[in-house]
């Protein structure tokens, strides 16, 4: 099998990669042109290997054009020059304070306001409070350095930015045990016992990570037992989705059923998991019937797998046999992150072609516009897309570790340094919750639909400027004409809450936009009773005026509690007065009878 899959592999990218050129001396194509691409990828599939899927080219070109500005800018370097001599005459004075005081000398810095390393009573005193404040005034000097230079393209500078602020933390002193003042007094407290569980915690984390387990906790929570456990039936099968159709909890339902399109990039049950925390048995008990994809975790066999797949074998499949179940009967389509950017191509081209079954939109932490798509363009560019696209035509996947390890950079000192440090050197295991055990349970992604992903949506933006076609004519989100429920998340670093904000400039629908506490995944997943949660909610109707963020954000009073109820409101809003009894689960007479039970079997795919 694997030397099939190898063999179709090497052809058929290849010739999608060859030279366009018109030849003038003959008609077929040069077998050198197949040959030279053929090597190259191969070279950097290899390279892959090493770098993390990173690609060295777009580092060195981004280093580069800093690096030749910042040479000929010798205002900018008599700037710097200046900073760096009132900075350390600044700490001079602070150092010159402490070794009086020892202790209560006024900070020359304080760290921003995310960065937590330093906030413990213990980095107050000496010689901590000199070790850490001389750190900080470093990494604020590299953040003048990398950014401002005249001349260097602004993904260029974040580039350079982002990557100094990695090599920084890496040597920050909380890193270190020698220098890191909590992990002294702990090693103090306990005779060194902490070091002595930090290195059985280490020794146990390389065993699964070699052995290609998932991490130690995890088992406390698999889908089917713990989690994913709202009752229901598998009542399509598809080679890419598992249609749920969930148990009703209550003698009445809206007529219309709740169709949930979950990422491709998770598995679905995020927004199903403990009974507590499950937005689907929050549904089901609000008297909705709720319809859930599962996505299949897709092998090297599935690498011609494009997006227009994933729009008719996905969301275009799942209405199909909804409306076997609920015939006649419009849908309310909910799609969550990568989801809901599906579901906006999809219900765009439904407007366009006058297919009416979708009642109402709703979109959670989902881009349609990736002009602003936050620091994940950090790792978009042509250079890093055709390395990564090399690095899948041999793997035929993008692999869930390759993609995580992206998500993990983007904040590094919550999920790698802290973590190192509390896990290894404190000798302490944070306990494992259903949240973090899902966020475990990643999954791959086809060769084909994540450079089409990369390339249209995120490099070249052609949802949001009208370029993206679906069976061969472009479509537009100005089309949609249903009402849209947008939920955007305060501190979301996946989908920044001002970029899913940008819904209300692309539909000329009635927008009604919700901004949660928390970020991408706490933010979404933030069930009735959770004390910290809270949100902004505003209606916009299509004949009101335009507002910018900051306007809305002035105008949304904040509310606390979960955002749950306020949905659940809005699309009862949207629905028939009157209610129905619950429709049977599937239809054996429309070749729709229940296959298993949920959760199914894609879920259990690794």
């Amino acid at each position: 099998m694997e030397e099939t899959v190898m063999a179709r592999t090497a052809v058929v990218p290849v010739q999608d990669r060859a030279e366009t050129a018109p030849h003038t001396d003959r008609d077929e194509a040069d077998p050198l042109d197949a040959m030279a691409v053929a090597v190259d990828r191969a070279v950097h599939a290899w390279a892959a290997n090493f770098t993390g899927g990173l690609a060295p080219t777009s580092l060195s070109a981004a280093f580069s054009d800093w690096a030749v500005h910042l040479a000929s800018a010798p205002g900018k370097q008599a700037q710097l020059a200046g900073k760096a001599m009132r900075k350390w005459s600044r700490f001079g004075q602070y150092a010159m304070r402490c070794a009086l005081a020892r202790d209560g000398a006024e900070p020359c810095i304080e760290p921003l306001a995310q960065d937590k390393r330093f906030s413990a009573p213990d980095w107050q005193g000496w010689p901590f409070n000199i070790i850490h404040q001389s750190f900080l005034l470093q990494q604020q000097w590299w953040h003048n350095a990398t950014t401002g230079v005249p001349g260097v393209s602004r993904h260029h500078a974040d580039v350079v930015s982002f990557t100094m602020r990695q090599l920084l933390d890496t040597v920050s002193p909380a890193n270190f045990m020698a220098t890191n003042p909590e992990v002294l007094r702990r090693t103090m407290e306990t005779g060194g016992e902490n070091l002595v569980r930090g290195a059985q915690n280490a020794v146990e984390d390389w065993q699964r990570t070699v052995s290609g387990e998932p991490p130690e906790g995890t088992e406390n929570f698999q889908p089917g037992e713990h989690v994913a456990v709202t009752p229901g039936k598998v009542v399509f099968r598809n080679r890419l989705i598992e249609l749920i159709q969930y148990e009703p909890a209550t003698e009445t339902v809206h007529p219309e059923p709740v169709l949930i399109v979950p990422a491709w990039i998770m598995k679905y049950y995020i927004l199903d998991l403990s009974p507590e925390n499950s937005l689907v048995r929050y549904l089901t008990g609000q008297g909705f019937t709720v319809f859930m994809i599962s996505w299949l975790n897709p092998t090297a066999e599935d690498r011609e797998l494009g997006i227009d797949d994933y729009r008719t074998m996905g969301v275009g499949a799942a209405l199909d046999a909804i409306g076997k179940i609920v015939p006649d009967t419009p849908v309310h389509a909910t799609g969550y992150c990568l989801g809901g950017t599906l579901l906006s191509i999809a219900a765009a081209a439904m407007a366009r072609d006058g297919d009416r079954r979708l009642k109402t939109v709703s979109l959670f932490a989902a881009q349609s516009d990736f002009e602003e798509a936050g620091e994940l363009t950090l790792f978009v560019d042509e250079s890093q897309i055709g390395f990564l696209e090399d690095m899948m035509w041999f793997q035929g996947t993008l692999k869930s570790g390759q993609m995580a390890g992206a998500f993990t950079l983007l904040r590094s000192n919550d999920l790698i340094w802290s973590r190192l440090v509390h896990s290894y050197m404190m000798g302490d295991r944070a306990p494992m919750s259903d949240l973090m055990a899902w966020n475990a349970d990643a999954t791959r992604m086809p060769a084909r639909m994540h450079s089409e992903y990369l390339r249209q949506l995120f490099l070249n933006n052609d949802l949001a400027e009208g370029r993206f076609e679906v069976e061969g004519r472009p479509v537009a989100l100005t089309d949609i004409r249903a009402p849209v429920f947008a939920v955007g998340t305060e501190h979301d670093h996946v989908a920044p809450w001002k970029s899913v904000f940008k819904v209300h400039l692309l539909t000329d629908a009635d927008v009604t936009f919700l901004l949660a506490s928390g970020g991408h995944n706490v933010g979404i997943v933030a069930a009735p009773g959770n004390p910290h949660a809270s949100y902004r909610m505003l209606r916009t109707r299509e004949r009101d005026g335009y507002l910018d963020p900051e306007s809305w954000l002035e105008r949304a009073k904040a509310q606390k509690g979960s955002w749950w109820p306020a949905w659940a409101k809005w699309l009862a809003g949207h629905s028939s007065r009157e209610r129905a009894a619950p429709p049977p689960l599937g239809n054996p007479k429309a070749g729709l009878a229940p296959i298993c039970d949920a959760p199914g079997t894609y879920v259990m795919q690794r």
